[in-house]
């Protein structure tokens, strides 16, 4: 196909041609948004802020993101939350964890109800707060907290030793005395660097110090996709699908559309091109059954990417063409003869313009004088699927008369043979289209005088003829 398919005009067209198509696959989408909503049951989300006191680092503040989402939390959740069969990885997709303003963790719990969400939100917190204490006392051990009790109470006793030592120790010079005084000189140094590590440990608890900041709020609605979500989206998506299928079958129609293709696939000369009204609708197949009533029920039995009808002249305008195309159809034959006005079946724009063609053979004035070779047509429907040309009996050439853009080059090169394998000459080519008919206006003047105005002012679809 041309470029038309990826205009917006085509879009449009499909829209306006395709409705009913378009409008049943919509609600054919918003079910199956609908059913999938009912296989996945809705899920409500709720939400605790844990705050993170003193001045942290980006990447600490990330650190602290993953530690609240880990297995060690999450296992601790689980067990909290007191449900049979829930583990620490059944949450792991539940669960979800991001930085805010302000130093604050938001943790973020998902289930089936708004209680059991909140319930989930809250388990995590508090689970994540107390591992991460102690993960800043040094160990992830429970009993790690006593862990600077239990240094202050060595400082403690180291002291009462050293003030032992200080008073049994001799002041004097000899080696039991120097020994004395390095044993406790040693036991001061370790006394500060105890001292140090309780400071350190003091200042790591403080700031490990987090606070959940109140229970998580009880969810009010569902988490996306929503009921309502799922069905929009089933809606839009068919839609999609819909016109994305379209542009693509028109994409890779290889169906013939200007005339000089038309031509070689079938061999022979181009006469010219007529129109005829498009009032009625065209293009549509002829069938009957179940199959056909649907296609004419959702709108397809008609084709969509046919151009929208040009305004032409009114039916006098158009006589004028046919007229034309009959004079040039007579200068070509060297002798008069009768002809085959060969119509692909199905082609209802082909069909009425050969009827046209014949009917103003008919009304020409020197068609019954043999001196002016006029030919005599005999208009034929073939099946462009198993084409079949009568035998050549009266008739000694053939006339194609088809539309534009419907038909394949294999197609017309089996229409082609068929005329050949029926020892029919295709003596010429008329490629027919729609046109949207004038209103027709009253005029004051006589009706000799509005036929050289229509003759000049008459709109054709194809090369002038």
């Amino acid at each position: 196909m041309s470029d038309d398919t990826i205009r917006l005009a085509t879009i449009g067209r499909i829209l306006r041609r395709r409705r009913r198509l378009l409008a049943v696959l919509a609600v054919v989408g918003a079910l199956v948004g609908y059913g999938t909503s009912l296989v996945f049951p809705p899920r409500y989300t709720a939400s605790a802020s844990v705050l993170l006191p003193g001045q942290w680092e980006e990447r600490e503040l990330l650190t602290q993101v993953e530690i609240a989402t880990s297995s060690s939390v999450l296992d601790r959740a689980a067990t909290a939350l007191g449900r049979p069969g829930i583990s620490g990885s059944d949450l792991r997709d539940r669960v979800s964890a991001k930085t805010t303003d302000g130093n604050i963790i938001k943790i973020s719990g998902t289930d089936s109800t708004p209680e059991r969400a909140q319930q989930l939100a809250d388990r995590l917190a508090q689970q994540f707060v107390a591992f991460a204490g102690r993960i800043a006392a040094g160990s992830t051990d429970p009993d790690a907290a006593t862990a600077p009790a239990a240094l202050k109470q060595k400082v403690v006793e180291t002291n009462r030793r050293i003030t032992d030592l200080a008073k049994t120790a001799d002041p004097g010079q000899t080696v039991e005395s120097v020994q004395a005084r390095t044993v406790l000189q040693k036991l001061s140094t370790s006394l500060e660097e105890a001292m140090k590590r309780l400071e350190e440990a003091e200042s790591a608890t403080d700031k490990a110090g987090l606070v959940v900041m109140g229970p998580a709020p009880r969810p009010t609605g569902e988490a996306p996709p929503t009921r309502i979500q799922l069905i929009v989206a089933g809606t839009l998506l068919s839609l999609l699908l819909t016109v994305i299928g379209h542009l693509a079958a028109a994409r890779v129609n290889r169906r013939l559309r200007t005339e000089p293709e038309i031509a070689a696939a079938l061999g022979s000369v181009l006469l010219g091109t007529v129109d005829v009204s498009g009032e009625r609708p065209a293009h549509r197949p002829a069938g009957r059954g179940p199959r056909a009533l649907v296609r004419r029920l959702l709108g397809i039995d008609t084709r969509w990417d046919i151009p929208i009808p040009q305004t032409s002249g009114d039916e006098a305008s158009r006589r004028i063409r046919y007229r034309r195309l009959w004079a040039r159809l007579r200068d070509r034959l060297p002798a008069p003869r009768h002809l085959l006005v060969v119509v692909p079946e199905g082609d209802d724009i082909a069909h009425r313009a050969a009827g046209q063609l014949v009917a103003e053979a008919g009304s020409d004035p020197s068609a019954g004088s043999s001196s002016t070779g006029n030919p005599r047509l005999r208009v034929v429907e073939v099946s462009v699927s198993e084409p079949m040309v009568p035998d050549r009996s009266t008739e000694s050439g053939a006339l194609v008369v088809l539309s534009a853009g419907s038909w394949t080059a294999g197609e017309l090169t089996g229409i082609a043979e068929a005329c050949a394998d029926g020892g029919h000459e295709i003596v010429g080519i008329v490629v027919a289209g729609t046109v949207r008919a004038r209103p027709a206006r009253s005029t004051g003047g006589a009706p000799d005088a509005a036929g050289p105005e229509l003759a000049v002012r008459g709109h054709a679809t194809g090369e002038p003829v």
